[in-house]
């Protein structure tokens, strides 16, 4: 995505160049989207987070799922995964009407694995910039929960495992705009109105086989992320 500098701010962003500020910056023990803060038998997710399942290094954030040893509520077998939200951080960020964001990320390529930067308030205002499933392997899913509008972005060239991928999002008021490598891929007429506002959410979930096949085995899946991006339009 190109960004217009004269209309457009940096005014937050993580680097992954340090540690990750837990409690300040970041919360990965809990969100509000899961039933039960720490996990979710909901929405075919076999999560329970785990704070260590982020780390940090050469300035790349790779976020990792492995069986856990804990039962989930629906009787599937949970597995410890990470999530960063700023949703109970100190900072408390929210992305708002207007505002542009922007990832750079690895996709995975291990069955089960389901990464997502998506945005949560209040049990809705939902918008998801990208979520990614490897049986589908070029393929996008881009969504605006808030107002119903939603659409696959298929792109052999661009999206694919283990390739690397920058993904981008314009909260517009009356539309939503998503781009990948710097092209915009999907305008959905819909928006998010003028007083949206939600906490951001990255992540990598781990599918139980409903919609998406569960994993195969137990080995690890890996989620790595570059940095995380916020510009905000000028004051006028």
């Amino acid at each position: 995505m190109t960004i217009d500098t004269a209309t457009f701010t940096p005014t937050w962003s993580e680097e992954f160049d340090r540690p990750i500020a837990w409690g300040a910056k970041w919360v990965g023990d809990r969100s509000s989207a899961y039933r039960y803060g720490d996990h979710n038998p909901d929405d075919n997710k076999l999560d329970w987070l785990d704070p260590g399942c982020v780390t940090v290094r050469d300035g790349v954030a790779t976020f990792t799922a492995a069986p856990a040893g804990r039962t989930l509520e629906n009787g599937l077998q949970a597995w410890h995964t990470g999530l960063l939200t700023t949703e109970y951080s100190d900072e408390g960020f929210q992305v708002r009407t207007g505002d542009q964001i922007e990832t750079r990320v690895r996709l995975p390529h291990g069955a089960g694995a389901w990464p997502a930067l998506w945005t949560w308030k209040d049990g809705e205002n939902e918008v998801d910039s990208f979520e990614y499933h490897p049986d589908n392997p070029h393929l996008l899913e881009l969504s605006n929960q808030v107002n119903g509008a939603s659409t696959y972005h298929t792109d052999p060239d661009a999206v694919a495992p283990d390739r690397w991928v920058t993904i981008g999002t314009r909260y517009g008021a009356r539309s939503v705009e998503w781009y990948v490598n710097g092209e915009s891929v999907f305008c959905d007429g819909a928006g998010v109105g003028a007083d949206w506002s939600a906490y951001l959410i990255l992540n990598l979930s781990v599918c139980a086989g409903r919609y998406h096949p569960a994993p195969c085995g137990p080995a690890p899946l890996t989620f790595a992320v570059d940095y995380l991006r916020v510009y905000r339009e000028a004051a006028r």
